[in-house]
């Protein structure tokens, strides 16, 4: 990880520092997929780097006929892996937005996943693209012990995925998004399951980080004092626990890991530990991310407020 220094402006863009991927956006936007193929193709034994790419490549591939073009010239384990990608994401817009052709694409979607994992069934990526989807049905198998609530879901696909990559970041954030009360879960279900699942990692995991995801996803600001349950004992600790102890492994990472650090820093200010949260704000550079900020209010204007209460600069007035 190389986070540039901050220069007075946020850069959005999914990619942050990962230079090879933000190059390859372009030629992707411009319908060319050659040196996808080569940023996806060296990324065959970092299954969180190959994650991170064919998300960010999908994103920009899905509007257009690039993939279904590189599959017919090219059939292979990143053609299969960006096709499934890009299907997945098609399906699930047209699911939310109720489009009639819903159930088609989820078909097409499924059938893409499945030839992806048959092509390189050692990849946990197509089995992760394929969790994305199983919101759309509920899947409710039973939960293993050691869950309060017992919340029953995916549970089958996700151990398949951990049998393949054991602390997948992609794959526990897709699992616990299931839990969601937007996608039909509950709060107490998805607190649980993000405790079960951090719990279990290694103590300088990102997915120690779990716990603040589902907090942030239950925030309803109409509830009295909503914006002090950060500074709670038990979330102040979680918070300085991931600093202490998973910070320091984010420099050993092969592009900015923004999401995961905009978490930590947000979580970091709200339990009004503003020295901590500087360290992380100065590890992320000019990098940001939506989420979490936008669940508080226009995105740009929650990070600034939240950099301010740090004593570090924000963009000027456009």
């Amino acid at each position: 990880m190389a986070a540039e220094l901050f220069e007075g402006h946020y850069v959005w863009h999914p990619a942050a520092d990962d230079r090879v991927l933000a190059s390859v956006c372009v030629d992707v936007r411009a319908g060319r997929y050659r040196y996808a193929q080569e940023a996806l193709a060296e990324t065959r034994s970092d299954f969180p780097l190959r994650a991170h790419r064919s998300l960010v490549l999908a994103s920009e591939a899905a509007g257009s006929d690039l993939v279904e073009r590189w599959l017919a010239e090219e059939p292979g384990p990143e053609s299969t892996l960006m096709w499934a990608r890009v299907a997945v994401q098609r399906a699930m817009r047209a699911a939310d937005e109720r489009d009639e052709r819903a159930e088609t694409l989820e078909r097409i979607a499924l059938t893409a996943c499945d030839r992806a994992a048959a092509v390189a069934p050692k990849d946990p990526t197509p089995w992760v693209a394929r969790l994305t989807m199983a919101r759309l049905h509920r899947l409710r198998d039973p939960a293993p012990h050691g869950l309060l609530t017992a919340p029953p879901g995916p549970w089958r696909l996700f151990s398949h995925i951990l049998s393949l990559d054991p602390w997948h970041r992609e794959g526990h954030h897709r699992f616990l998004s299931f839990f969601f009360t937007r996608h039909g879960g509950s709060v107490n279900a998805a607190w649980d399951v993000a405790a079960f699942l951090s719990q279990r990692a290694p103590t300088d995991s990102v997915l120690r980080l779990l716990p603040l995801v589902a907090l942030v996803e239950s925030y309803n600001p109409t509830q009295l004092l909503a914006d002090r349950v950060w500074e709670q004992p038990q979330w102040r600790s979680t918070a300085l626990a991931i600093y202490h102890n998973w910070l320091p492994t984010a420099t050993g990472y092969r592009f900015t890991p923004v999401l995961d650090l905009a978490y930590l820093a947000h979580a970091l200010v709200m339990a009004q530990r503003e020295f901590e949260a500087r360290a992380v704000f100065t590890a992320m550079g000019p990098y940001a991310s939506r989420m979490p900020w936008s669940a508080f209010g226009d995105p740009a204007e929650q990070l600034s407020r939240a950099r301010r209460a740090c004593g570090l600069p924000v963009p000027g007035p456009a």
